[in-house]
């Protein structure tokens, strides 16, 4: 599956996109056809190189071949895509990022969506940007869109309209429901940028699990100092669908283990993790004769196996060990740090789709801290989930910027 994911994390444009997407190997030339199909004579694609802020960049200029363009409405622009000879699923999705252009505009206008003159959003630029990203998408074969949160700006901006405040209306409404945040000051996030991301994207989430092809970065006309100006799109291919949707394989080692002195398990189990276990536990269990008993499972990748078949056999007293392979699901994880008591103790952040499932403090940095102060360890296990939650790490709330991918 041909993969594509979308950096907005310095902002989105129709132009800055569509060069990245040039820059990540899409023909300009199948480009150039599709635009000219629907607007013949009246545009010109330009590729330069530049530098935004010591980043090198492509730049693609949309000029006009006419000295004058009228102002088109939602069925001037739908009966231009309709008419066009273009690829089907490059004319589907146009016309779907410009039926969300006209219902963001008509509910910022009170208006209806037929009724909506596009004026920038529906210029000859903007046509040219829409038709010119689906077909750049269409020609790379991407079949899977995914996207980061969206840098929108702050401040205000001169329109058509009048001076508007930032993130303009059109772009307000086009961002509903995906995650945003400022990002710096300015228009950073466009009409037309916002409403090709959020209509063919399918979702808003951090980086996928790709093997990695190549990275375009599109620029921006601005070049602003210490702030690449750019958007960047990340191509590559997806694991099997199988795999994404069901987890990763993973081995589970058992032995059922009656004569082994309780006091050695604690130093068994943790041998097994230090030698690559995933996870290790035992089972408290009755066996033959009425003997008590352990189950001991022991949780690893099925290319660790064999280190662990080994530690089982020397660490216990054990004949044998039956395994079974498993299919495992995890959430993505990373580490971030809250202020507990005069100290900063870290906090392990489970995720998925950008939204917190998890947020656990870790016990030994707590249980250090609790040592230190002479205090209980569940106080300290206390305090730093309720400092947790006033850094709202808390289920639902959207993973903190801060968060490292490896444990601290």
């Amino acid at each position: 599956m041909r993969a594509a994911w979308v950096d907005a994390s310095a902002g989105v444009a129709g132009d800055m996109l569509l060069a990245a997407l040039v820059d990540g190997g899409a023909e300009l030339c199948t480009v150039r056809a599709a635009v000219e199909a629907v607007v013949p004579g009246e545009v010109r694609l330009v590729r330069t190189r530049v530098d935004r802020a010591g980043m090198r960049a492509t730049r693609i200029q949309v000029t006009p071949s006419a000295d004058d363009h009228a102002h088109r409405t939602w069925k001037d622009v739908r009966r231009l895509i309709e008419q066009a000879p273009l690829a089907d699923p490059v004319r589907a999705s146009a016309l779907a990022a410009f039926a969300r252009l006209a219902v963001a505009e008509a509910r910022v206008h009170g208006t209806e969506p037929e009724e909506v003159h596009f004026h920038e959003v529906g210029a000859w630029d903007s046509i040219a940007d829409v038709v010119g990203v689906c077909a750049a998408l269409h020609d790379l074969a991407v079949t899977d869109l995914t996207a980061s949160p969206v840098a929108l700006g702050f401040g205000r901006v001169t329109t058509a309209h009048g001076e508007l405040p930032v993130p303009a209306p059109a772009v307000a409404e086009l961002a509903c429901e995906w995650q945003v945040f400022a990002g710096g000051e300015g228009e950073l996030a466009t009409p037309t940028g916002m409403a090709l991301l959020t209509t063919l994207a399918r979702e808003c989430s951090p980086l996928p699990h790709l093997r990695l092809e190549r990275i375009g970065v599109g620029a921006g006309s601005r070049d602003t100092p210490g702030r690449p100006n750019v958007t960047r799109v990340f191509l590559g291919t997806r694991a099997p669908a199988a795999t994404l949707e069901t987890g990763s394989d993973a081995v589970v080692l058992e032995t059922n283990i009656d004569d082994l002195d309780p006091r050695a398990w604690p130093g068994v189990l943790a041998s097994l993790m230090e030698a690559g276990a995933s996870d290790a536990w035992l089972t408290p269990i009755l066996m033959k004769k009425g003997r008590p008993a352990h189950t001991l499972s022991v949780l690893c990748p099925p290319q660790g196996a064999q280190p662990l078949r080994d530690a089982v056999f020397r660490l216990t007293t054990t004949l044998g060990i039956r395994e079974r392979p498993v299919r495992k699901t995890e959430l993505e994880r990373g580490w971030t740090h809250v202020d507990v008591l005069g100290s900063r103790l870290p906090v392990k952040v489970g995720h998925r789709g950008g939204r917190i499932l998890q947020a656990t403090p870790e016990f030994a940095p707590a249980a250090a801290l609790a040592a230190r102060l002479g205090l209980p360890v569940h106080f300290v296990l206390a305090a730093t989930t309720t400092a947790a939650h006033r850094a709202d790490l808390t289920a639902g709330a959207p993973i903190p910027r801060t968060l490292t991918p490896e444990p601290v």
